[in-house]
């Protein structure tokens, strides 16, 4: 079984990919995750778990979530990390955590896609976004064969800075950045409570028709980016950005094209 976290779509896409190339289930863990549903999964099929990266590691609330479900079924489980740039160490990180759930842990495939990290990084034009997924799909492909083929993932090279970024940066970044101190709704708001729904975390709530952010933000980017007023800024940082959703329309323009 596919499980996936996704705030703007790109962990969706990738796992909905893979799950069209192996033949296996899919399943989105944000009501889930949102709820604190921790009952217990079966799989007769390796678990596949594709999320995105934060800090170099999986985000913790997708951690704390595999660490209280018990996934029944198959021992072997997968690793897919979507990214901006790297996943650094992350898979030491993951071993210690399939130890701890007596899974086999068969390793973290990397997969590059468009930058949503819109708090800190600037976010792609259309564009830009649809070159990345299309040079991404060599790597969604590549994981895809291995999981059909029942092989783990090759191990990457750690260099000294990747064992830096998942360790002491990934320690240092959530209590200093993760945090919704600087989300504000502009004038633009149109009161659709959009991002109440879409927050993970039940982080959000309106306020005489605004949104108002509380202190269980994972900067997972969903409201922000998929504000359908683009009412929502990050202090002065996000102002001028464009926001950044995977584009619906993708997979209809691989399949009219032959990509």
């Amino acid at each position: 079984m596919i499980l996936y976290f996704s705030g703007t779509g790109n962990s969706e896409y990738v796992a909905k990919r893979i799950a069209a190339a192996t033949g296996d289930g899919v399943l989105n863990l944000f009501q889930k995750i949102r709820s604190g549903d921790y009952a217990s999964l079966d799989s007769k099929q390796p678990w596949v778990v594709v999320t995105p990266t934060y800090a170099w590691r999986i985000p913790r609330l997708v951690a704390d979530w595999i660490a209280k479900t018990e996934l029944r079924g198959s021992r072997e489980i997968y690793f897919v990390m979507t990214c901006g740039g790297n996943i650094g160490n992350a898979g030491q990180y993951l071993k210690k955590l399939c130890a701890e759930k007596r899974l086999q842990y068969r390793g973290c495939m990397e997969v590059v896609m468009p930058e949503n990290y819109i708090a800190l990084f600037s976010t792609p034009t259309r564009d830009e976004a649809e070159k990345t997924i299309r040079a991404a799909q060599g790597a969604i492909a590549a994981a895809a064969a291995a999981i059909c083929e029942c092989r783990s993932f090759p191990e990457p090279k750690i260099t000294p800075m990747d064992r830096i970024s998942s360790g002491i940066v990934n320690d240092v970044f959530y209590p200093m950045f993760v945090h919704a101190k600087k989300f504000c709704a502009t004038d633009a708001c149109i009161s659709c409570g959009q991002c109440v729904k879409l927050c993970p975390t039940k982080n959000i709530r309106l306020r005489d028709g605004r949104p108002v952010w509380k202190n269980r933000c994972t900067h997972c980017m969903a409201c922000i980016c998929r504000c359908p007023a683009e009412a929502i800024e990050y202090g002065k940082h996000s102002r001028g950005l464009p926001r950044y959703v995977f584009p619906k329309n993708f997979m209809e323009q691989e399949e009219k094209n032959n990509i």
